[in-house]
């Protein structure tokens, strides 16, 4: 995945090509489906379980306090992730959009 990390993430910049790659797996492995509602909010739908995704976006949601993470499951193996962003961070969310499409 290429995309630009916003200076307001705290991740140590070595931690952030493995940080990526685990988001680019998890894409390339479990997405279904992106509705983008607006500028500030995208849902995916994932192929569970749903743990592992609520690890990650935990994870990111400690380094960049901007995302706001919302994991919900579905029926079957469903799993949505809800993210939403500050209008100020909308290019973030349409950068991160447009890697996994």
């Amino acid at each position: 995945m290429s995309f630009v990390v916003p200076d307001a993430c705290t991740l140590p910049t070595a931690e952030q090509p493995p940080r990526l790659a685990e988001f680019d797996r998890l894409f390339t492995t479990a997405l279904r489906e992106v509705t983008r509602s607006d500028a500030t909010h995208a849902r995916l739908r994932l192929a569970g379980p749903a743990a592992p995704v609520r690890d990650l976006a935990a994870r990111e949601t400690a380094c960049c306090s901007f995302f706001t993470f919302t994991v919900t499951t579905g029926p079957g193996d469903d799993v949505f992730l809800d993210v939403e962003v500050p209008e100020l961070h909308a290019g973030v969310l349409t950068a991160l959009i447009g890697a996994v499409r």
